[in-house]
């Protein structure tokens, strides 16, 4: 049970789906004894391997420290900017993950605190390390209100992610952690925090979901 805890429940039906086709794709390819569905039995073989390295989903030791900011998810910062945004507030920081499809995919919530608002964009599909992609791409926003301040977590689609999945529900508490979402293959993540927050990342640094600090609350 544990080794299938440890596969996103996003990718399962799609694993068991192809898995059962290759089993007696596999069968027949013995039988016939044809180079060419040998090699392409190869190919699937392979695609799958790398597949269910694609839906891993590792535990994560979350931090109980109330005064940090952790990482929405795996991947390495590309930007990190200060913003004026509506909503969190005058002088923002936004803070930009670019997730390969090595990376692990589990979007988490940064921070515990009380969903206000969710919203999907339709938008175009440009590679998502590219600075527009913020703006133009395909996107979930999620607004999260916390003690004394207001966070978002942007779930950004790329050039070959095409789906999108958020779990949060307006006036709904989360916690500091769990799982928000998930998107498949390469996209991107941007959290946008207050001017209360100090961002503790630079760029280029490697993040992981639920674990890396990526800010504190000013004392």
């Amino acid at each position: 049970m544990r080794h299938i805890e440890m596969i996103a429940k996003e990718g399962r039906l799609f694993l068991i789906s192809v898995l059962i086709f290759l089993f007696p794709f596999g069968l027949y390819v013995h039988a016939s004894d044809i180079k060419i569905l040998y090699y392409i039995y190869i190919l699937f073989g392979s695609f799958y391997l790398f597949a269910i390295y694609f839906f891993r989903d590792p535990q994560r030791k979350i931090t109980p420290d109330s005064s940090t900011i952790l990482s929405p998810a795996d991947g390495r910062i590309i930007s990190i900017k200060k913003i004026n945004d509506n909503e969190v507030g005058s002088s923002s920081k936004v803070i930009s993950i670019f997730l390969s499809v090595f990376d692990v995919h589990v979007f988490r919530y940064p921070f515990d605190g009380k969903v206000k608002s969710v919203k999907s964009t339709e938008g175009k599909f440009i590679a998502a390390f590219a600075d527009n992609a913020s703006d133009v791409n395909e996107k979930i926003v999620t607004v999260i209100e916390a003690n004394n301040f207001i966070f978002k977590i942007k779930q950004i689609a790329g050039l070959v992610a095409r789906r999108i999945l958020c779990y949060a529900k307006p006036n709904e508490n989360v916690t500091k952690g769990d799982r928000m979402g998930f998107i498949r293959f390469g996209s991107r993540a941007d959290i946008v925090v207050s001017s209360e927050i100090d961002v503790c990342v630079n760029i280029g640094e490697k993040v992981k979901a639920g674990e890396s600090v990526i800010g504190r609350i000013k004392q």
